[in-house]
């Protein structure tokens, strides 16, 4: 296993000792949160722990399944704690971006309706400024989306259309296109930049996650966890 795989692992076990019998948990999706599943199908096995997963995908569904994890509809309950990864964790505000996994929409909808909404991810995730590493991913209705894609490229985002590795157009769990856009970074304003990509008709959603952290569990290669909080 890698250094990177090492701390991912590390970073969901810390995570799945959040969790406690009776709880609704949002489980987000991505390699992280494959880690976590597993960590908290351990946990169903040895210890008789008993929750509701909330997946935010058709993947994470099917993977809970498998190890046995029972799971609910977003509508169905209070979410008490979501747990899932990032793409960047901005040092000192916890804002994050996030979609580079294809769930972008629906982990927004589970970290928003949850009480508490803890990050998981390896160290080289931690940035300054949001976008040093990754480019922002911005979800769009299938219609039209090339004139979406202009409206955000005259933003200056440089919008580019996600594709699957043999080349077919990506589309997300809502019937979605993604167009992940560089030209943002450096995000010194989120806030100003989520605004107006929101108000660009077409736009379904973006990978700015602002102010829902509560903390962010960070591994090192070695295994050593870093908790981090805003402020």
């Amino acid at each position: 296993m890698s250094g990177t795989e090492r701390a991912k692992r590390a970073a969901a076990e810390a995570a799945a000792q959040l969790v406690t019998t009776g709880m609704v948990v949002g489980l987000g999706t991505g390699s992280t949160v494959r880690h976590l599943i597993t960590a908290l199908a351990r946990r169903v096995r040895d210890e008789g722990l008993r929750f509701v997963g909330i997946p935010t995908s058709a993947e994470t569904d099917a993977l809970a399944l498998t190890h046995g994890i029972t799971v609910a509809e977003p509508d169905s309950t209070p979410i008490d704690l979501a747990i899932d990864g990032a793409d960047e964790v901005e040092r000192g505000t916890l804002r994050l971006i996030k979609g580079l996994g294809g769930a972008l929409l629906r982990e927004k909808i589970v970290a928003e309706a949850s009480r508490r909404f803890v990050v998981i991810a390896d160290a080289s995730k931690v940035v300054t400024t949001l976008g040093d590493r990754a480019p922002l991913p911005v979800e769009v209705v299938r219609f039209g989306h090339a004139a979406t894609a202009r409206r955000i490229g005259e933003l200056g985002g440089r919008p580019v259309l996600r594709r699957e590795a043999g080349g077919a157009v990506f589309v997300s769990d809502g019937g979605n296109v993604i167009y992940d856009c560089a030209g943002f970074a450096p995000i010194r304003d989120p806030y100003t930049v989520q605004r107006d990509l929101r108000a660009i008709a077409g736009v379904v959603e973006t990978g700015l996650f602002l102010e829902r952290a509560e903390s962010a569990i960070i591994a090192a290669p070695d295994g050593t966890i870093d908790t981090m909080r805003r402020g």
